[in-house]
């Protein structure tokens, strides 16, 4: 087996991709690799590994000794599934590495956010506090999490593993039902239609994959029909949330704080409407949350037993 890894700096330089190494008979790593490089840089290569590189038709069609193709995400957005399929490549992607990484990241999120932890560091070194006539600031209002309500869209592996944080912290937890998705009870938790659960929540968690039907899933609309001091996280996809509509409701004071891990375009090279400077109570973390040393060498590992297993299918094929 020959494997190019196209991006492998998408995993960072301190991580051990040995076993990759041990699994391939050649392995040659490019840091980052623009879309017209890709052609060149798959030339005479079975494997393929690739985090976010974009690999379609014309990339099977001129490469008929492409066999497999390992993604070092759970998304596999970026490869025409279909194509593919239809040229013989198997495709397997990396699932069930980031839970912990991911929910103490969106559980940081959410505190930083209900005790406006940002506001007051600001405050401090700005001399507010110095200058107060008490001995303590109490400018911006502060919410506990014990005896709120929490509200889960995405109830898989990432929105379980923060209910189980969230409910160290005392949370109640109400699942949304998604189109699609039938209400009832799931882990003892009731799931009730999305409309249903907004004006229940304190606090609404995005955990789901970004589809065409939950593209903008939490719009004007949505955010219209959540309580004024709500906080909304989104450790999950660019695009499940409208962010024009997000910055003009926390500008208007109509949401209590937000906390986002992606956006639409990652990076922002064009902007975005969330990184203006006046929207208070926003934080804004780049795409980082699953990016736990131990998460990303889980990544290198399944990543390695994905090509293991590839390579015995094609064996006994």
């Amino acid at each position: 087996m020959r494997a190019v890894f196209l991006d492998a700096g998408t995993l960072g330089k301190d991580v051990d991709l040995n076993p990759i190494r041990r699994v391939v008979d050649d392995l040659v790593l490019y840091d980052h690799t623009r879309p017209e490089q890709v052609h060149e840089r798959m030339q005479g290569f079975d494997t393929v590994i690739t985090n976010k590189v974009v690999l379609g038709q014309e990339h099977f069609d001129a490469h008929p000794e492409l066999v497999r193709i390992a993604i070092t995400a759970t998304g596999t957005n970026n490869i025409d599934l279909n194509a593919a399929e239809k040229a013989g490549i198997t495709v397997a992607n990396v699932t069930g590495y980031g839970r912990a990484s991911v929910a103490q990241h969106a559980m940081a999120l959410m505190l930083a956010l209900a005790t406006r932890l940002m506001d007051y560091d600001r405050d401090v070194r700005t001399g507010r506090w110095a200058r107060s006539p008490h001995f303590c600031l109490m400018d911006h209002p502060i919410m506990e999490l014990e005896g709120k309500v929490l509200g889960i869209v995405g109830y898989g592996d990432l929105g379980q593993g923060l209910v189980e944080r969230a409910r160290g912290f005392g949370m109640e937890i109400l699942l949304a039902a998604r189109p699609g998705q039938e209400p009832g009870e799931v882990d003892g938790y009731p799931r009730i239609p999305l409309d249903e659960l907004l004006p229940r929540v304190d606090v609404l968690s995005l955990h789901c994959l970004l589809t065409e039907e939950t593209r903008n899933l939490i719009g004007a609309r949505e955010l219209g029909m959540l309580q004024p001091h709500a906080l909304l996280l989104n450790t999950s996809r660019g695009g499940l949330v409208d962010e024009q509509a997000l910055a003009n409701a926390l500008r208007a004071g109509r949401l209590g704080g937000a906390g986002f891990d992606v956006l639409t375009e990652e990076p922002p090279v064009n902007g975005n409407p969330l990184l203006a400077d006046d929207i208070p109570n926003l934080i804004i973390t780049p795409h980082s949350a699953w990016a736990s040393l131990e998460a990303r060498q889980r990544v290198v590992e399944i990543t390695a037993h994905n090509l293991r297993s590839a390579t015995s299918r094609h064996s006994q094929a």
